[in-house]
Parts: C-alpha cells; structure tokens; sequence
C-alpha cells in the first residue's frame, strides 16, 4: 500500500468531553502514566496520530482512524483495558459520551492537505 492510498483509508477525527471542576491537574496527571497496554490497543485497533489538548476543563481529542473514529474507538471501547481506564477516569470526567452513548464528535468543516 502506497502512502497516498493509506491516506485514503485513514480518517481524521476530533472529539470533545469535559473534567469536573477542580480535577484538571489530576486529568494531567494521569495522562503522563498512559499505560502501554492501552496504547498497544488504540494501534491494534486503527488509531495513530492520536493527541490529546485541553483548555480549561473542556478536553479536545484529535485522531486518525482506520476504517474511520466511530468503527476504531468502538473497537478500543470493547477491550478489557479500555474499560479499566475508563473506570479509572470515572471521578475526573464529566461525561464522555453524548446522549447517543458515543463520544461528543466534531465535524470536520475545513482541511489542509
């Protein structure tokens, strides 16, 4: 597969969620220890390019995807690891899915190639 194609099959997407108040520093905190069984998860299951900002309380989550964000986080979501962070982060996050049960996604409305 050529660079050019691979590009084709990946897919940008951005996400949001919000801490609660008071717990910023704890959510920094814990992003310095990501656990490395986490992240072996996100590549198997199609993620790379993946980063993380926060202003404030209001979190911004930028990745890319294969065959897309819904399909690659959904599969993150099913294992075993993904459930113990997400355990782990119950007293930091406000919420992280919207009212369908998904992450709060953005649309893209401008790229630069």
């Amino acid at each position: 597969m050529t660079a050019s194609t691979r590009r084709h099959l990946v897919r940008r997407y951005c996400f949001t969620f919000t801490i609660i108040p008071g717990r910023e520093a704890e959510y920094d905190r814990r992003h310095r220890e990501v656990w490395p069984e986490l992240v072996a998860a996100l590549r198997a299951n199609g993620v790379s390019n993946y980063s993380i900002f926060r202003r404030d309380r209001l979190v911004i989550g930028y990745a890319e995807c294969e065959p897309d964000g819904p399909t690659a986080f959904g599969a993150v979501g099913d294992t075993e690891v993904n459930r113990r962070w997400a355990e782990w982060f119950g007293d930091v996050l406000v919420e992280l899915a919207d009212g369908t049960g998904g992450p709060a996604a953005c649309a893209e409305v401008w790229h630069l190639p």
